[in-house]
């Protein structure tokens, strides 16, 4: 009796525990900079905060959110003598590196909490998070995600520690972390065999980069070992045997993970989903033989996630991501994985008990709610600091709509370029009606110089037809007030969480996935000079 007891009791007694260790309230960041801050190396500066008070190495981050008004920041905690140390920040395990995510994009200012909390929840290491408000050079900069960086250790991605030595046998098979994302320089990167999807795509290259170890690191040896790993995964799964149980994907990859990757991507609809910030890890074979398969995830990224962009199909909630879109390639191993009956079958099994927990409504609305009630007190002022998250209901009135390709945006929105421009929400070209950083069309279709803003240089609000703002280049939607915000947000998780389940209950019947052709499309440069800007 007594066990049975305990048993119907566990729930509560867990949402007691969590209760007790959730955030009650913001804590506050100091930073103080001698030196201006840029994208490419780290300038020493100091951060005070509860439990830190330090020497620091600080950097901006992102692409696009480059030009954005509240910056993203990348974090190493540093002795006074500059060498990298390792401390806890706000309960959080130890480590030296870390990120404050600027929640801009997103008026919630909870996609990310929230998408890293699912993971967890579902059994992942997902980066842990805690709200904070930051203030920088005595300015005020607003609300913020203090969060653990991914990153090899104990309590991140936890994997083996390659060494130098470790380049034969098994040894050399692991751990390795990889990701799916914009590159540069620094890292050791290489081209996917298989073209990947996406209607209207002016590339098909996925570009894979090792980012553990660092390509300073990573030995020749190595990086041909773990090449040669992916080569093998994404043209097993394009094979003719690729659902076979003894040769097939299952040999290679950690299907379990795979399931739970592409669930936690679908409810998403992330904008970026499978081809921007997704992470991989490979753990080294264990002595039997056994393990040492490729992993999905960590996630990351979903600033731009649950109804919050209105490019790749983000806006369209009865979209699937893994069918690709028109901004970058989507890895084909996605579609080519919902081809087997199996995978979808386990997909289904794990979707449907995920509903009755970690994914049902009301855990979702009630993580929502609570975070809500805790930026209840400073959202505010965060507010008063990036006046143009919020219009006014006048405003949205006024708001342009998005034109099809071919038509004229109102007059004095945009500068004329021949053809014209369809316009996002806020008065932007649509993403992926415009070419993207790195996909430049031939020469003479592309504008002069000075016809498109430059990152960092968006209009002020009152042009681009009222509402030229960063924030109105990817938005879906516009909202008056906080209020309205988590409304929306909640909303959109019902209507989505009830297209998954119409079809996900269909996946092991009469479902069948949207296939598209595999055509290799690479970028011609008729001129020299942009091959590597925006790497």
């Amino acid at each position: 009796m007594s066990q049975m007891i305990y048993k119907l009791f566990l729930p509560l007694l867990m949402m007691i525990t969590v209760a007790a260790h959730a955030q009650k309230s913001l804590h506050r960041i100091t930073i103080t900079t001698s030196t201006p801050l840029n994208a490419q190396e780290k300038v020493t500066a100091h951060m005070k905060m509860d439990g830190y008070d330090g020497a620091i190495g600080i950097k901006l981050r992102g692409n696009s959110s480059l030009g954005f008004n509240q910056k993203k920041y990348t974090i190493e905690l540093r002795s006074e003598d500059g060498k990298e140390i390792k401390a806890s920040l706000l309960g959080m395990p130890a480590h030296s590196d870390w990120v404050l995510l600027a929640p801009y994009s997103d008026v919630s200012a909870v996609r990310d909490p929230l998408a890293f909390q699912l993971w967890r929840d579902m059994g992942h290491w997902g980066p842990r998070t805690q709200m904070v408000e930051l203030t920088m050079d005595g300015e005020y900069r607003g609300i913020y995600i203090l969060s653990e960086a991914i990153k090899r250790g104990k309590n991140r991605v936890n994997i083996s520690k390659l060494k130098k030595t470790d380049i034969e046998g098994r040894d050399v098979t692991g751990g390795y972390l990889l990701r799916i994302d914009t590159f540069n320089d620094d890292d050791a990167t290489f081209t996917s065999k298989v073209p990947g999807i996406g209607e209207g795509n002016m590339s098909s290259e996925v570009i894979w980069s090792c980012i553990y170890p660092k390509k300073k690191n990573l030995q020749p040896e190595q990086f041909a070992y773990i090449q040669s790993y992916v080569d093998t995964v994404e043209q097993v799964i394009q094979s003719d045997y690729f659902a076979d149980p003894e040769r097939g994907y299952a040999r290679y990859i950690d299907v379990p993970s795979f399931v739970d990757y592409f669930i936690h991507t679908e409810l998403s609809l992330n904008a970026d989903g499978y081809k921007r910030s997704a992470y991989f890890y490979k753990e080294k074979l264990n002595a039997d033989g056994t393990g040492g398969k490729l992993v999905a995830g960590p996630v990351w990224d979903y600033n731009l996630a649950y109804g919050n962009a209105n490019f790749a199909n983000a806006d369209n909630i009865e979209a699937w991501n893994f069918e690709g879109a028109s901004n970058n390639p989507t890895p084909a191993l996605w579609q080519r994985l919902l081809q087997d009956p199996a995978f979808r079958k386990a997909v289904k099994t794990r979707y449907q008990k995920l509903r009755k927990n970690v994914l049902s409504n009301r855990s979702i609305n009630a993580y929502i709610d609570r975070h809500a009630k805790l930026l209840k007190p400073c959202i505010a002022h965060h507010f008063e600091t990036f006046p143009e998250l919020l219009v006014t209901e006048e405003q949205k009135k006024q708001l342009p709509k998005a034109q099809p390709f071919g038509t004229f945006p109102p007059m004095g929105a945009f500068p004329p370029m021949g053809d014209s421009i369809p316009l996002s929400p806020g008065g932007f070209p649509m993403m992926g009606e415009f070419p993207q950083m790195g996909e430049f069309p031939q020469m003479g279709e592309f504008p002069q110089m000075g016809e498109f803003p430059q990152m960092g240089e968006f209009p002020p609000i009152g042009d681009f037809g009222g509402f030229g703002d960063a924030v109105g280049m990817f938005a879906a939607y516009r909202v008056s007030s906080y209020d309205e915000e988590i409304k929306i947000l909640k909303q959109w998780f019902s209507d989505r969480l009830a297209f998954l389940d119409r079809n996900i209950e269909r996946f092991d019947k009469d479902w069948e996935p949207h296939v598209q052709p595999l055509v290799e499309k690479k970028l011609q440069f008729p001129f020299g000079g942009f091959q590597n800007i925006f790497q």
